[in-house]
């Protein structure tokens, strides 16, 4: 009999709010993190925005020690431990003892690590200063970088493991660490993702031409999903983190508890019918969302709102279609959904678990926030679903079954589903 999961810790940290308490005003006033940057101008991006949370050094010593530090240049570690650690604490976790911790587990992802580093790697190899890279140079930008800081920083012992499913990473770990201890493996499990910032991981985009370039002196305006006016996604970073618990363990605990973790559901459209690379399977989509229902025991008429993956892209409509196609609804009987993207922009790997710390905090306080820039609903989306399932303004909701779902590069997706507890 699979035990039951439930989320005892959250962490955050984005572009319009490091830290739960202030990533909530965030998205509760909808608030961006996007700006414009002039060194993205310098190097003739077309999309010379982007979203970085705000970290000051004196924020880095509150995680890091000064001999940490030494050489560190890695945003996508710094932001994962950041959130990572803020999960542990907001659950009360003791991160201090001498004791491994065994039934403490980690699946945290990542797209990659460390690229600045990598970077500073390269020009100093060039250069025949091998001997000057530093003890750190590895794990810094080794794809598992992120859950060994996080591991070695936690005590954690049970499983310690690093997953990449582009932009799915974050919802495919909060899955993977749900299934581990629903079948009884693990009794705690950090899960979540982290994406680096800046030109050396965003550039890749900027010449796909799938960010956008019509706002780049008018950045909190720039992402706009579901408008008609889209022109593409803004690229984000930072990093989001769930503390996965077994719900004997949490009320033993006395813990509090923001939501149940119900079920979820992975796949991959084959890159085939219609899918490639860069574009999903529509097909597939729908079955990940009904696979999702079906391993939670929940039906689709019971979905409340949907915290969608919708990256302000030619895509955005046929995601609305397939949720409709999934869910059997439409018009005035589709769910409230909404999208983070408009205040962060697109964070990449790092999308779905700061999205999911979003869609939590939503359902354990009742509320949907605003969808920012979306006054001009797309015509394609406006004929499949009612004007009033997209609040365009903060509204309470008594919200309590929710779906969050991702879907990636490689053709790609997760889906999971939260109920209120």
């Amino acid at each position: 009999m699979k035990k039951r999961v439930v989320i005892t810790g959250l962490g955050v940290v984005a572009p319009n709010g490091v830290g739960v308490t202030a990533f909530s005003e965030a998205i509760k006033n909808g608030v961006s993190g996007i700006a414009h940057y002039p060194n993205l101008e310098a190097l003739n991006f077309s999309c010379q925005l982007g979203g970085i949370p705000p970290i000051s050094e004196e924020k880095k010593r509150e995680y890091f020690t000064e001999l940490q530090l030494r050489n560190f240049n890695s945003s996508g570690i710094l932001y994962g431990v950041m959130a990572g650690m803020d999960a542990l604490k907001d659950a009360g976790i003791e991160t201090q003892g001498d004791e491994p911790n065994w039934n403490l587990g980690i699946v945290f992802g990542t797209g990659t690590s460390g690229v600045e580093k990598f970077r500073e790697a390269i020009y100093k190899l060039d250069e025949g200063n091998v001997r000057r890279l530093g003890s750190t140079t590895v794990i810094q930008t080794m794809a598992s970088g992120i859950s060994a800081y996080l591991g070695g920083m936690s005590g954690a012992a049970n499983m310690v493991t690093t997953n990449s499913s582009a932009c799915a990473t974050g919802t495919e770990a909060i899955i993977m660490c749900y299934e581990r201890i629903a079948a009884g493996k693990a009794t705690q499990m950090l899960c979540g993702s982290t994406s680096d910032d800046g030109p050396y991981v965003w550039g890749g985009f900027d010449a796909m031409k799938v960010t956008t370039y019509k706002h780049n002196h008018n950045p909190t305006q720039a992402s706009r999903p579901m408008s008609e006016t889209a022109s593409g996604f803004v690229p984000g970073s930072g990093a989001g983190a769930l503390l996965l618990e077994s719900l004997e363990s949490a009320e033993k605990r006395g813990a509090k508890i923001y939501a149940e973790v119900l079920g979820g559901a992975l796949n991959s459209g084959g890159q085939r019918g219609g899918g490639s690379m860069t574009a999903p399977n529509s097909e597939a989509v729908q079955r990940c969302i009904t696979e999702a229902l079906l391993d939670a025991k929940v039906k689709a008429s019971e979905i409340d709102y949907i915290n969608g993956h919708l990256t302000a892209t030619v895509k955005d409509p046929d995601e609305i279609a397939n949720w409709c196609t999934a869910l059997g609804r439409s018009g005035a009987d589709f769910p409230y959904i909404n999208s983070l993207k408009s205040m962060v922009g697109h964070c990449l790997a790092a999308s779905g678990s700061i999205e999911a710390v979003s869609a939590v905090l939503q359902l354990y306080e009742g509320f949907v926030f605003p969808n920012v820039n979306c006054d001009d609903l797309h015509p394609e989306i406006a004929q499949q679903i009612d004007d009033k399932s997209l609040p365009k303004e903060y509204i309470q909701a008594p919200l309590k079954t929710v779906a969050k779902a991702s879907f990636g590069f490689g053709d790609v997706n997760a889906c999971v589903i939260f109920r209120k507890k």
